[in-house]
């Protein structure tokens, strides 16, 4: 009353594919295939569904399997539209129905019937269905069946125990875990099998369980299935053994399910096996159907044989103890790997002390040497300074190497570390003995940079020192005069050992 008469809308528009989305007619149809140059059979029926979707009027044609048919079957036909003429028109739905024949592809399948959707879709849009019509049989399919109904069992063969055994215990196997011990004999020892007893046909085997390097060739099997014999009765001493095989008329009694108890000794052509467990099964079949109890597991334990402790030889003396470590590991010796990380970090870096040597000669009272230390490798390098009008020339005295402690180990030794380095230490060097008097300024930047490698006394003392020699000022950091002694040229060491500041 107020807005005055409602506007009605048009409807909706809804497309095809979505009102028909998931919709599908199905019809069952069937074809007949001719079967050239054989005198049992001219034709075969092959059964087929026809699925049309109402969404996109496409069709696609399924062969159901049948058993023991010889054809390849499934889909026939892949899911698109299909021609029906000449003039280039496809087939619809209005296009099918009961009781015609379509032809596809050069193929004419006949329908007879379809499902409830179909039947209610159809008649629905005013479509007159035909009759429903039997699908007919194929002549190989019901010659099969009546072949296969021939080889069944008469009544009076399913009275057979051994069909009933089979039928009812087909598949069903006692598994048994037994170990042979063979300790008795030289080299002997105990090695872990698992039997199978099957219940359906009462035989019995063998296998070998695997250890990974045991150094046995890979035969699995030490008894192939076939029923085993308990009891042997007297064969005379002519019975051929290698050519011929024991049957029932040599033994009296085979070995049973009551015979496999927990705890027993077996005897398999010849070989004795102790049954130590068994698998749940197993337990439960002796529970309910022999009302037999199996024992608890049996435990197998052996001593874990203790591998000889490898003992490194002792250095022959020959290079480095590095070096000759690895020829113990490799049968082609290795270099020795490096701390890489450690190498880039300091590389380049030299700690420098001025050191003189503790004289036992008297020529050798005025001797001078730099002792270069390396953090990117942790190898020593001694160098002696050249002093005029003496006779020693000076120059390298020790190259750059690992240095050892005195009386260290010599298969281990312990080398010299920047914290063994401090003013007043004694470095010996292969017998002889140095006593450091001095250090650049980086050494000191090196200490105070790292203060947890070095005790305080070896600070205190290199700090001192460089206060004395000026270059370090009482409370002050060394200025431009301490980097350049930090350069470590041949001037500065001079100077350092001449006490000047440079």
């Amino acid at each position: 009353m107020t807005y005055g008469k409602k506007k009605e809308t048009p409807p909706q528009f809804l497309p095809q594919f979505y009102h028909y989305a998931n919709k599908t007619l199905t019809f069952s149809a069937f074809f007949k295939q001719t079967v050239f140059e054989s005198p049992l059979e001219h034709y075969r029926v092959r059964q087929v569904k026809i699925h049309y979707f109402l969404e996109d009027d496409t069709i696609t044609i399924i062969e159901p399997e049948v058993k023991n048919s010889g054809f390849k079957q499934g889909r026939l036909v892949r899911r698109s539209k299909i021609i029906k003429n000449d003039s280039g028109e496809c087939y619809t739905w209005k296009d099918f129905n009961i009781g015609i024949d379509i032809p596809i592809y050069g193929i004419v399948y006949h329908t007879v019937n379809c499902d409830a959707f179909t039947k209610e879709f159809l008649l629905s849009q005013g479509v007159l269905m035909g009759e429903f019509e039997a699908m007919p049989s194929d002549p190989y399919i019901e010659k099969r069946n009546c072949i296969d109904r021939q080889q069944l069992p008469s009544p009076a063969a399913t009275n057979d125990d051994k069909l009933r055994r089979f039928l009812e215990y087909d598949g069903k196997v006692l598994r048994f875990n037994v170990v042979w011990d063979s300790r008795d004999q030289e080299f002997g020892e105990l090695r872990s099998y698992v039997l199978h007893y099957y219940l359906a046909d009462d035989t019995i085997e063998v296998r070998e369980v695997r250890k990974l390097n045991d150094g046995r060739d890979p035969f699995p099997m030490l008894l192939r299935r076939q029923k085993l014999p308990k009891n042997w009765k007297d064969r005379p001493v002519s019975f051929p053994s290698l050519t011929m095989e024991v049957t029932e008329a040599e033994v009296t009694e085979y070995y049973s399910p009551k015979d496999f108890l927990v705890g027993n000794t077996i005897f398999v052509l010849g070989r004795r096996f102790l049954i130590y467990d068994c698998d749940p099964f197993t337990r439960k079949y002796f529970q309910d159907v022999l009302c037999m109890t199996q024992g608890d597991a049996i435990s197998l334990e052996q001593k874990a044989m203790s591998m000889p402790k490898r003992e490194i030889p002792p250095h022959i003396g020959i290079g480095a103890p590095e070096d000759s470590l690895q020829s113990c590991f490799n049968l082609q010796p290795q270099r020795p790997k490096a701390d890489f990380i450690k190498y880039l970090v300091n590389a380049g870096k030299i700690l420098r002390y001025t050191a003189k040597l503790d004289w036992v000669h008297p020529e050798d009272q005025d001797r001078s040497f730099i002792i270069s230390y390396s953090l990117a490798d942790g190898k020593v390098q001694i160098q002696e300074l050249a002093n005029h009008n003496t006779g020693l020339k000076g120059g390298r005295f020790l190259k750059a190497m690992l240095l050892p402690k005195h009386n260290t180990n010599p298969n281990h030794p312990e080398y010299y570390t920047p914290a063994d380095f401090g003013i007043g230490s004694v470095v010996v060097a292969y017998g002889h003995h140095f006593i450091i008097t001095g250090a650049d300024l980086f050494v000191y930047r090196y200490m105070e940079e790292n203060p947890d490698k070095f005790r305080p006394e070896v600070v205190e003392g290199v700090r001192t020192h460089l206060i004395e020699t000026q270059v370090l000022k009482e409370g002050g950091d060394g200025g431009a005069g301490g980097d350049r002694c930090a350069l470590g040229d041949a001037a500065g060491e001079e100077a350092l050992l001449e006490g000047d500041a440079p």
